[in-house]
């Protein structure tokens, strides 16, 4: 009977735990961090009336016969539920979405752990939990922005106002493309010399700048002609001149084609003679009054095998033809045949010397330039192929003219280029600008720069090179002319020498400059790696918990990075209060990691966690632990009123 009793009273007050835990929940429903609890019951004592009975052969076994003494709490368990994220806009409110805790301590090396990441600054800038003033534990970074491998754990300090020093360039970044196939290299006319030159345009397809001096040797096309005996007189009949047959009179031009004369009488005169002739496409008849000749001569100048002419044959003595050529008395088959054509023997010989380059750059670069030869005159007109193509040479009439020395053809083009700049920075933190403009070469697949100041500052080495790019448009060298390995600058401000790397990228590789053909130039200085005195004004935490600071002269650098601890066992954790924990002899050694990287966690600024707690499970789980304790104090009620009973057995 009295079993029954101390049952009850256990259910009583195990229930009552269950209250206190489901109490001490809905307390902290909106608490930070906090991290909801559960009760679990257990049997308690047993008491063995009977034990069990094994089977023999003529009966079976027998179950034990136990009473239950009541029950006990078999543990009260903290649930690490993420809980939800308040958007709070302070920066140094933190939340971990995932695994961990922050770490808090003090110099004493005493170690705490949390979810709560209500933190702020002391003031020693120091980052605290302000409700407890333990330090938020973290690693700080060097003067470059790097933590370091073997930093330790400690508090961390953000020193606002703190003065940033100068730091002088030391590397500037070069990236995009330099347009392979671009040209700005438009051709002047700088001297015509005596090759009868009148005028260049175009633009040089190579697009280097430079000056072309150009020889012309050899003599330009002759034209086939032929002259008649002189004495002859434009009124002159042509019967008066021994004509007595003036048929069977044809003009062959070039071996191919053939044309008759007709119309001719005896009485007609060497005017109509002339002008009968010039009806014929492709010769020209004209009278030389000063020696009396009729001169024919082939339109188009060049080889006479093939541009040139003969008569037909006479017929009789007294045939045009005999008379034309002079040769009365001469057998029937005389002609007249054309000579003295010749084709041009110039040739244009092109000494280029490149404005800008270095080495193999410099030139001088020769080479041979086609010949323009017009379809009519036969003669040679221009020029062509120079700068490889895109640039037209005329000239006056009569065509070109070989060169004397001293009066050679000169003829320049504009450089290609593309420049870029940026300010860079000496030891004290004055500003300067550094160009770099780039000129288009003659050698292929090349660039050649210069590196220039705006100010009074001097470039004592490094201040030219060149760059090369491969077949596919990929880096191939970068260089500085003289074996300089950087531009070395003197500010002349009191400032320390600067010397100033430029990095264009990995050979073989398309990270940095490239040249590929284009729309146009995209390559830029995209960095530098120097700045100005600054002061530290602002700061941001990322999902890492890196704590960067953001300077007044525009640098931004890592100054610190918040540790996350994690455990094996995180239920194991023991209750310190303040919504803390430390750890004990189930949970586990903390181990210190780094948010999303060792840790499987993100942090958020500006944001608090929620409490995990349930409000619907809750008040389910008080209306079970309501009844459970009803239901055990009805079992003293009725034990007692048994109790009573059997006391009054004797009355």
């Amino acid at each position: 009977m009295m079993a029954s009793l101390f049952s009850g009273v256990s259910g009583l007050k195990n229930h009552q735990v269950k209250m206190n835990v489901i109490g001490n929940n809905i307390a902290n429903i909106n608490t930070i961090g906090f991290k909801t609890s559960r009760v679990n019951f257990q049997e308690a004592l047993v008491q063995t009336l009977q034990g069990a009975g094994r089977p023999s052969d003529v009966i079976g076994g027998t179950n034990p016969v136990q009473l239950g003494l009541g029950m006990r709490v078999s543990s009260i368990d903290t649930q690490f539920q993420q809980g939800g994220l308040e958007t709070t806009g302070q920066i140094t409110d933190l939340a971990i979405q995932g695994e961990g805790f922050f770490v808090l301590g003090d110099l004493n090396d005493n170690r705490f752990y949390t979810r709560a990441g209500a933190f702020g600054f002391d003031a020693n800038t120091n980052l605290v939990d302000p409700a407890t003033g333990l330090f938020v534990l973290g690693k700080m970074a060097d003067e470059t922005g790097t933590i370091p491998s073997l930093a330790t754990t400690g508090p961390i300090t953000i020193p606002f106002g703190q003065q940033d020093p100068a730091r002088a360039t030391e590397v500037i970044t070069l990236a995009n493309n330099l347009n392979a196939s671009a040209t700005d290299s438009i051709a002047t006319l700088l001297q015509s010399g005596s090759s009868n030159v009148n005028g260049v345009s175009g633009t040089a397809d190579d697009g280097v700048g430079g000056t072309h001096t150009i020889t012309i040797t050899g003599s330009q096309a002759q034209a086939a002609s032929f002259t008649s005996p002189g004495g002859l007189n434009l009124t002159d009949a042509l019967g008066d001149l021994g004509v007595t047959d003036c048929t069977n009179f044809a003009i062959t031009i070039d071996n191919t084609r053939t044309e008759p004369i007709t119309g001719m009488t005896t009485s007609s005169n060497v005017v109509d003679l002339i002008e009968a002739i010039n009806l014929i496409a492709g010769i020209t008849a004209e009278f030389d009054s000063v020696t009396g000749s009729i001169v024919i001569t082939r339109d188009i100048a060049g080889d006479p095998a093939i541009y040139g002419f003969e008569s037909s044959p006479s017929v009789n003595a007294g045939g045009v033809v005999n008379i034309v050529a002079g040769v009365f008395g001469v057998p029937d088959g005389s002609t007249f045949v054309s000579s003295g054509g010749a084709a041009t023997t110039f040739v244009a010989t092109d000494t280029f010397v490149p404005s800008q380059g270095s080495g193999a750059s410099t030139g001088p670069f020769v080479s041979t330039l086609d010949l323009v030869i017009d379809d009519q005159t036969g003669l040679v007109e221009g020029l062509d192929n120079l700068g490889g193509g895109g640039v037209e040479i005329t000239t006056f009439s009569g065509g070109l003219m070989a060169t004397t020395p001293g009066q050679e053809l000169i003829i320049e083009t504009a450089p290609t280029t593309h420049s870029m700049s940026i300010a860079v920075f000496d030891s004290l933190g004055e500003k300067h600008i550094l160009s770099i403009e780039f000129f288009k070469s003659a050698l292929i697949n090349r660039w050649d720069w210069t590196a220039s100041t705006l100010g009074n500052e001097s470039i004592s080495s490094g201040a030219t090179g060149y760059v090369q790019f491969n077949s596919d448009g990929s880096l191939n060298t970068f260089a500085y002319d003289g074996g300089a390995q950087a531009i070395v600058i003197d500010p002349n401000n009191g400032a320390l020498t600067m010397s100033i790397e430029i990095d264009a990228g990995t050979v073989n590789s398309y990270d940095g400059l490239t040249g590929f053909s284009s729309a146009s130039h995209t390559a830029s200085i995209i960095g530098q790696d120097g700045y100005g005195l600054g002061i530290l004004e602002k700061i941001s935490i990322d999902q890492a918990g890196n704590i960067s600071g953001f300077f007044s002269n525009g640098v931004t650098r890592v100054l610190a990075q918040i540790i996350l601890a994690d455990f094996s066992n995180e239920a194991g954790l023991r209750k310190v209060g303040r919504s803390m924990y430390q750890e004990s002899a189930n949970s586990g050694e903390p181990v210190e990691g780094i948010a999303g990287a060792t840790i499987a966690a993100t942090l958020s600024s500006g944001a608090l966690e929620s409490s995990s707690v349930d409000i619907a499970q809750e008040f389910t789980s008080m209306i079970t632990a309501q009844r459970g304790f009803q239901a055990n104090a009805r079992i003293i009620t009725t034990s007692d009123n048994m109790l009573d009973d059997l006391v009054n057995i004797k009355r």
